[in-house]
């Protein structure tokens, strides 16, 4: 038996002893008991293989039939089926679920406009002077992309092909260069967009747009201990990452660029000027000469134009406090109040007609507006009596008084100055540009094209779509929109988008949308059945008479999830077993946002540790054959160790994930 196989069976059969060992005799079952028989039956399930949605549904409807069985058994079956429609109802209702389908098509477009090989070789030729500089390359690589698509196994499949081969030939070691693509590719369901965090927000009832702004720094710093890692094992051990060699660095120039290098020098900025002034400029047309300055220019000219928007803003007036006339502010303080009343009765203008006068009455002539004198024999008003005195009506709203307008103070809005720290970021960018054009050669500005052209349009998209969401601009569904379309505009840019890598991408994403509402539907029917036998009732009790610290109980939530890891995948975890932890969390006082960044790293080792380690399937389908599972896996252990320390800093620091949205929405 192979050892995948028998570390299955042997966790089953330690799931299915301890269930004996701790369910009491069968005569003294309770409904709670029952509940918890459900769990661990649903667990051993989904390790033979059976599907998890379909699981989790005829769990959920046969234990839903007992539970309403043993209150009312002749309506036991009607009531199972109304649970069933219900349920399934409110997946369908839910709003925040809509963004999943855009956000996946997105993905597909991506990964369909073939842009990671132009971004993997032109990141490990920007970074050739790190250690270790072609897996840091791969980790930046599979960040970004897995940021764009968010499909775990897309990027590591496609890492794998492009990677992996590329760290052989240049002597990587085979557990590292594996370690590196499986970890990296994990990161997409960290970094927002990410899927997991919409799945998490609408089974936990938190705001995705926090989880988004949350997640944010915690995924940056993930990725970053990832390189720390890459480039102490280069430093150290140079035999496992060994550097480039000068061959692999070079960048091939074109003609027109190596006969302006070759004439004025290898800087580019100041051959490029002394080009365009000199003789025939160079032989090279102008056209071609300006091009090339506007591109080598463009980091300056990005620099100023977002120096100068920040200036704007820190200087930009407070808005000024209109000031109302005196007849305005009475009328203001008059009317400001809450519902419609009568206006007082000496406030002037229109009132009730004297008790003892026989109809309505024009307001006296001399007073204000009055109808002109009746000279036909037609409609006339009614005779009236003696006109009363009024008092002098007040100033229209509309036209207020010219003296009472003159009279109001004129406030001027005085623009502020700019702060220190701003002059101080404006002299930082200064030197930093200085350095940047004195060390920017020809071949370093191919490279940065080769940027512009993949790097830049992804990082834009992601941006865009991030910065809608996380800015209030937009809801996640509608970011997910403009990221659909954004994919679409990519894929068109760069000659991918056609009919059938259309209806390939529509077909895909309607199989991953429907895979995952069927687990919500599937989850949502299992915890309504949990619920009506008193599982979480007895868990809540159980956990409640141990008498936990809430460090204590964050530790031990976040250690069952990370066993749960290894067995189950990251969508049945949050749709089975957060629905029993979120109602502990008030008890505790522990945030649920914070406690949704905790679970979102935890889950990362839900894709690295084995036997369902998912990502080193998709890696060992497209490795060469001397690459084995086993070494695959022992490249992930060290990334595994990263992830729980990750775990522990943004555990004692939690501004690391919890200063962006409490900045922003608090």
């Amino acid at each position: 038996m192979r050892k995948e196989l028998r570390f299955g069976f042997g966790l089953m059969a330690i799931i299915i002893t301890a269930t004996a060992i701790l369910m009491p005799a069968p005569s003294e079952w309770t409904g709670g008991h029952l509940g918890l028989l459900m769990l661990a039956l649903v667990v051993v399930a989904i390790m033979l293989g059976f599907p998890t949605a379909f699981t989790l549904m005829g769990m959920g409807v046969l234990f839903s039939w007992l539970a309403y069985r043993m209150q009312n058994p002749d309506i036991a079956t009607q009531q199972t089926l109304d649970l069933m429609v219900q349920r399934a109802f409110s997946v369908m209702t839910n709003d925040v679920l809509i963004s999943i389908p855009l956000f996946v098509f997105m993905g597909y477009l991506v990964e369909r406009a073939n842009l990671i090989e132009k971004l993997f070789k032109s990141l490990h030729l920007a970074m050739a002077r790190l250690p270790g500089s072609l897996a840091v390359a791969t980790l930046v690589t599979c960040a970004i992309f897995a940021t764009a698509t968010g499909i775990v196994g897309a990027v590591v499949t496609l890492m794998g092909l492009l990677a992996l081969p590329a760290m052989l030939r240049a002597g990587y070691d085979v557990r590292l260069s594996a370690g590196v693509i499986t970890a990296g590719g994990c990161l997409g369901i960290l970094i927002p967009p990410s899927v997991m965090l919409i799945v998490y927000g609408a089974t936990a009832g938190v705001s995705v747009v926090k989880l988004y702004a949350g997640a944010f720094f915690p995924g940056l710093m993930l990725a970053g201990l990832y390189m720390l890692y890459v480039i102490l094992v280069a430093k150290l051990r140079p035999d496992m990452a060994p550097p480039l060699p000068d061959d692999e660095r070079h960048v091939e120039l074109p003609p027109s660029t190596a006969g302006v290098a070759k004439q004025y020098g290898k800087r580019a900025l100041p051959a490029l000027l002394a080009a365009l002034k000199g003789p025939r400029n160079a032989g090279v047309a102008t056209g071609t000469i300006m091009r090339q300055l506007l591109v080598t220019l463009l980091p300056l000219i990005a620099v100023a134009v977002a120096l100068t928007a920040i200036h704007g803003n820190l200087t930009r007036a407070d808005a000024v406090a209109d000031v109302l006339p005196d007849s305005l502010q009475s009328f203001d303080s008059d009317y400001s109040g809450g519902d419609l009343a009568e206006p007082p009765a000496d406030a002037g203008g229109l009132q009730e007609p004297p008790a003892d006068e026989g109809g309505l009455q024009e307001p006296p002539a001399a007073d204000g507006l009055a109808e002109p004198p009746s000279t036909g024999g037609d409609l006339a008003e009614p005779p009236g009596a003696e006109p009363t005195v009024a008092e002098p009506a007040a100033p229209s709203l509309a036209e207020p008084a010219a003296a009472e307008a003159a009279a109001a103070p004129a406030e001027v809005a005085e623009a502020k100055s700019a702060p220190r720290g701003f002059w101080i970021a404006v002299a930082v960018c200064a030197v930093l540009m200085i350095a940047y054009y004195a060390m920017l050669s020809f071949e370093r500005l191919e490279i940065f094209k080769m940027l512009l052209s993949s790097f830049f349009p992804l990082a834009i998209l992601i941006l865009a779509v991030l910065g809608t969401i996380v800015f209030g601009l937009a809801t996640p569904t509608e970011a997910a929109a403009i990221g659909a379309f954004g994919g679409a505009l990519l894929a068109a840019a760069y000659g991918q988008l056609n009919f059938g890598v259309v209806k390939e991408s529509v077909f895909l994403t309607a199989k991953t949308s429907a895979m995952v509402c069927w687990l919500f539907v599937g989850s949502a029917i299992f915890s309504a059945a949990f619920a009506l036998l008193g599982g979480q009732e007895l868990v809540e009790k159980f956990v409640l008479d141990l008498d936990l610290t809430p460090i204590q109980f964050m530790i031990l939530a976040q250690f069952i999830i990370f066993v749960l890891g290894w067995p189950l995948e990251w969508t049945e975890i949050i749709v089975i077993f957060m629905p029993i932890f979120i109602p502990l969390l008030a008890h505790f006082n522990i945030d649920p946002l914070f406690f949704g960044l905790l679970v979102a790293i935890n889950l990362q080792t839900a894709f690295l540790s084995p036997p369902v380690a998912m990502s080193a399937f998709y890696l060992k389908g497209v490795a060469p054959p001397h690459v084995t599972l086993n070494q695959i896996f022992a490249g992930m252990l060290p990334f595994m160790g990263i992830q729980v320390i990750a775990l522990i800093l943004l555990y004692l620091f939690p501004g690391i994930g919890m200063w962006l949205p409490n900045y922003l929405y608090n």
